[in-house]
């Protein structure tokens, strides 16, 4: 398994703004985890036919799923995999790429995808902002999902955040024309920058003025049903690869 350090990941070259494949973009934020026994069992057991280890080499994935007629959605930052599980559960005719570098998350998804015989959903543990560079081929993509990313709650952290310009530039060179990005927060804040910077991108098209409503196939959380009980509010944006 390939956990990566934050040092691990792109790094800034002031020489060179506009080379993103050298600029540093943060695509998580590394958390410790104490693994079940399950899980562990999962990622000595299931990773070797349902995981892929990082190397710097494009990936075939119609060759990983080993099918090529599939719609190919990456679900980036998957947490405990819950959701990822449900979808591909959900949506059969569609395969999931699963990027997270959380280990336990890692493990959980694993176990799921044993418990739940699912075939459609390939794991990979590392920094999505490099599988994105050096794995994915460009216009390979039909969709991609980020769920809950972690917010950095200030507006002057702008450059740890996840959903930055630089990064939704570089995700929009490996979409297909017409394929889609859809991003959900139960942060208020974060969900208007969200807006602001998939606005600000020439390369998509919000499907809605503003907000899009709850797409069928991405299901309620637990915590999200506990939220809307008590008056909290969850925003997903959808917009569409021009």
């Amino acid at each position: 398994m390939n956990e990566l350090n934050p040092t691990q990941s792109i790094q800034d070259n002031p020489a060179d703004d506009n080379d993103l494949s050298q600029r540093r973009i943060r695509s998580f934020v590394l958390r410790q985890g104490r693994l079940t026994k399950g899980q562990a069992r999962a990622l000595e057991t299931v990773f070797p036919k349902f995981g892929i280890t990082y190397q710097p080499e494009l990936l075939d994935l119609n060759a990983k799923f080993g099918r090529a007629d599939s719609k190919k959605i990456l679900e980036i930052g998957f947490g405990m995999g819950e959701t990822t599980a449900k979808i591909a559960a959900t949506l059969p005719e569609c395969d999931f790429l699963a990027a997270e570098v959380h280990t336990p998350g890692v493990g959980a998804l694993l176990k799921l995808i044993d418990e739940q015989a699912l075939t459609n959903i390939r794991v990979i543990q590392h920094d999505v902002v490099e599988v994105l560079h050096n794995m994915i081929a460009d216009a390979s993509l039909d969709g991609v999902h980020i769920f809950f990313p972690d917010p950095w709650h200030k507006k002057r952290h702008h450059k740890r955040r996840l959903i930055q310009a630089e990064f939704i530039k570089l995700l929009c060179s490996k979409l297909k024309v017409g394929a889609y990005i859809h991003v959900a927060t139960d942060w208020q804040e974060y969900a208007e920058w969200v807006l602001e910077v998939l606005n600000a991108e020439p390369q998509l098209q919000n499907t809605a003025k503003d907000y899009a409503v709850k797409p069928d196939y991405r299901p309620l959380t637990k915590f999200e049903n506990r939220g809307i009980k008590l008056g909290h509010g969850v925003w997903d944006m959808v917009f569409i690869r021009r």
